[in-house]
């Protein structure tokens, strides 16, 4: 499965990029976000490996990143493992102008594991597409705001 999401944002592309590349802005607009730790490599650089956390009803929720091409301000591709999930993000930085930068998140699903996800996937396609936008969105209102 694979569909692109994007925003525009009313903050030159630095700015945009620099929220965007620290993990400590996580939590300002991925809900449940918890922690990010760095597992090995330079933080920010091709090949590091990152554990996020994430606050799931009761439990929590464990991604692995690895990071594939970091070339920011202006792209950053990464790969992302999940018990049930397993897809890249392609995140590219685009300067409509010297105020505003669109922001454009491509991500691929490469796997589904597990009877729920594979039905979730099958009925409700559009609610990864959905959760992906909602975080889009959720930045810019926390880069206009903050920036």
């Amino acid at each position: 499965m694979k569909f692109i999401c994007s925003v525009d944002i009313n903050k030159p592309i630095s700015v945009v990029s620099a929220f965007f590349k620290d993990p400590k802005y996580l939590g300002e607009y991925q809900e449940g976000f918890l922690r990010k730790e760095l597992i090995s490599g330079k933080e920010n650089s091709k090949g590091a490996i990152s554990k996020i956390y994430y606050k799931i009803g009761k439990g929590e929720m464990l991604l692995t990143e690895t990071i594939l091409k970091n070339e920011l301000p202006n792209s950053f591709l990464a790969f992302y493992h999940h018990k049930h999930t397993e897809n890249t993000m392609q995140t590219t930085f685009i300067s409509i102008d010297e105020n505003t930068t669109r922001y454009e998140a491509e991500i691929n699903y490469s796997a589904f594991k597990g009877y729920m996800v594979k039905l979730m996937k099958f009925l409700f396609p559009s609610m990864f597409k959905k959760q992906v936008q909602k975080w889009l969105n959720n930045f810019k209102l926390f880069v206009e705001k903050e920036g």
